[in-house]
């Protein structure tokens, strides 16, 4: 198995030659830690500083000096449009206030679909529909400069007020590991707020959740073994 351990920096990369592609959605670019195939079929595993997240176009790098090139996987997206400003902020506001990673745009924002949060930003007055393609979410203020990319950091600085969200991460897990990341992310988030995150969408949805309710951090994607 081929073991990418170093995100390029830009002055890195200027040098390397990728002989192959790593194309993910974003919940897997936010793990440091994970068992993938590469686009040509081989065999592969994360092994990164923990909270970066990858985007389009970074360069990851084995040991032994093999270059891969990252690829944002087309998603599932919701856009909401309105040529409001004061609106656009409002409707920032709330999906913030639920955690949601956001792609923030001239005049319009896009999100994982969510048929939850689409009516809540409908009832605010935005126009909201459908769109595949990748997702790059909006990085946020406290992202680091060296190359690397800090939503999952930017997510655990918001909420240093309940908890430390390292502490779910590293508890027990053996820095070789390729899973156990979302699991131990849930359970140090839930046991900060003092309760459960409810689905906003999908299988197991509930149907009377207030779209103004609690906010609702969640993970599409389980970690591979």
């Amino acid at each position: 198995m081929i073991r990418l351990t170093h995100l390029l920096t830009q002055a890195e990369a200027g040098d390397a030659t990728p002989v192959a592609t790593l194309t993910l959605p974003l919940a897997s670019r936010i793990k440091s830690r994970l068992r993938v195939t590469l686009d040509d079929g081989r065999e592969a595993g994360l092994f990164l500083e923990r909270g970066l997240s990858l985007r389009e176009g970074d360069l990851l790098a084995s040991p032994q000096g093999l270059t891969v090139r990252v690829r944002a996987a087309p998603e599932s997206l919701s856009v909401a449009s309105c040529p409001d400003p004061l609106l656009l902020a409002r409707a920032c506001y709330h999906l913030g206030n639920r955690h949601v990673p956001l792609g923030i745009e001239a005049g319009r924002l896009r999100y994982r679909h969510d048929h939850v949060l689409d009516a809540m930003l409908r009832s605010l007055g935005l126009a909201v529909g459908r769109e595949e393609g990748p997702f790059e979410p909006e990085p946020g203020a406290y992202a680091g400069s060296g190359g690397g990319h800090d939503l999952a950091r930017d997510h655990a600085h918001g909420h240093g007020h309940a908890h430390r969200h390292g502490e779910g991460h590293d508890r027990g897990q053996d820095p070789g590991e390729l899973d156990g990341e979302s699991t131990s992310h849930g359970q140090a988030h839930d046991q900060g707020h003092g309760h459960r995150h409810t689905p906003a969408s999908g299988e197991g949805a509930d149907p009377t959740h207030d779209p103004l309710g609690p906010p609702a951090w969640r993970g599409d994607e389980p970690d591979l073994a």
